[in-house]
């Protein structure tokens, strides 16, 4: 399951993964944390969580007034109640961290350029370094073992809360502020301090494959993504085949995944969700290309909008989707702003993929499943498409 120490991680991963939908004008999911909850966290295949009632939410909205009136912290308070609701999305900021949160969905973050997994047995590996970054200028390389952050151990521990460290979230560390990596790569084993950078992201990259692949890889939604996947699907050279690659592509803004949608439909629909029991839609923009080859690569780590597109491709039968289940993130959730100008999230509904499927919890089952040879699977899944 791939996470990262960049724009998508909401500074108190502690509390809960939250990925968000704001409604206000226009549909926007909040980015997630890359963290593969554990055995006693994960929802079993096929179960749907329910939604959290409106009266949770009241229960949440009245904590945090009470409490303001007594003089007390209203975050606190609300953290609380959001722990009694039940809900495992819920989460509970402070003005400040809300604020970098929805700014980090303009593609730039604080950390130091890595990207990581938790593996089966519990260790931290790094899966990618960002040219140019701290990381990459100390000679961290994919493939080496993350032991420790400041001295802390972070064996069996979630993604979010290694990531969280790699920030300095809870000291609220800035860039300019350093912070000590233990690694291994084999038999060495050394120790690294970096200083945290105001990094950008590139969300979407293309490369070109002998044979006529294009690979466009998806990061995640940020602002502008959508379109750069439309721009480089109309770049790519006549007659080649698409990998959509959306492996560790935890989310972002749903605008954003619909929009990369058009790039391959022809308008129709995308997904349904409810907000409250009441049911909505999200429609596909016109002129797509419908004919190239395409196929959609996932992972454990392809969440929540990386999802509805992947279920919309998979439904409308445009793309084969070669890989590993989804994460299963398929859950809503509208932020209410506290009297002190701190912001909770609790899951107001559900979106489904456009045959129907419910995603939370479930995930999407590839039509070919693939692991480390996942890529060479899709050519050759390509070249029996017309490549």
């Amino acid at each position: 399951m791939s996470g990262r120490d960049l724009f998508c991680q909401p500074r108190r991963v502690g509390r809960g993964a939250a990925l968000t939908l704001v409604f206000a004008g226009v549909l926007v999911a909040g980015a997630a944390t890359g963290s593969l909850p554990g055995p006693e966290r994960r929802t079993a295949p096929g179960t749907v969580r329910p939604t959290v009632p409106v009266g949770a939410r009241e229960d949440v909205a009245r904590a945090a007034a009470e409490a303001m009136a007594d003089g007390k912290s209203p975050a606190e308070a609300a953290e609380r109640a959001v722990s009694r609701s039940g809900d495992r999305w819920a989460a509970v900021y402070s003005e400040d961290e809300y604020e970098e949160f929805e700014e980090s969905l303009d593609g730039a973050y604080t950390g130091v350029g890595l990207w990581a997994r938790r593996e089966r047995d519990g260790r931290i590996e790094v899966t990618r370094v960002r040219s140019g970054s701290p990381a990459a200028d100390a000679g961290i390389r994919p493939g080496d073992r993350l032991r420790s952050v400041d001295g802390e151990r972070v064996d069996g521990r979630p993604v979010t809360e290694v990531l969280a460290l790699l920030r300095g979230d809870a000291a609220g560390e800035p860039a300019g502020t350093t912070v000590t990596l233990g690694l291994r790569r084999g038999t060495r084993v050394w120790t690294e301090t970096l200083r945290r950078a105001r990094l950008s992201t590139d969300p979407v990259t293309v490369r070109e494959l002998p044979g006529g692949v294009t690979v466009i890889r998806v990061a995640a939604f940020t602002k502008g993504s959508g379109d750069q996947v439309r721009g480089a699907v109309r770049r790519t050279p006549a007659g080649a085949g698409i990998v959509l690659d959306l492996r560790g592509n935890s989310g972002g803004l749903v605008t954003e995944a619909v929009t990369a949608a058009s790039a391959f439909l022809d308008g129709g629909l995308v997904a349904t969700y409810d907000v409250d029991g009441e049911q909505r839609a999200l429609h596909a923009g016109s002129g797509g290309d419908t004919d190239r080859p395409l196929v959609a690569l996932v992972d454990g780590g392809t969440m929540s909008a990386a999802e509805l597109l992947t279920g919309a491709l998979q439904d409308r039968g445009r793309a084969v989707v070669v890989g590993s289940r989804t994460f299963g993130k398929g859950s809503v959730q509208m932020p209410s702003r506290l009297p002190d100008g701190s912001v909770a999230e609790l899951t107001v509904g559900h979106y489904r993929t456009p045959s129907g499927r419910g995603v939370d919890g479930r995930g999407i089952t590839p039509d070919l499943e693939a692991g480390e040879q996942a890529l060479q699977r899709a050519r050759t899944v390509l070249s029996g498409l017309g490549r």
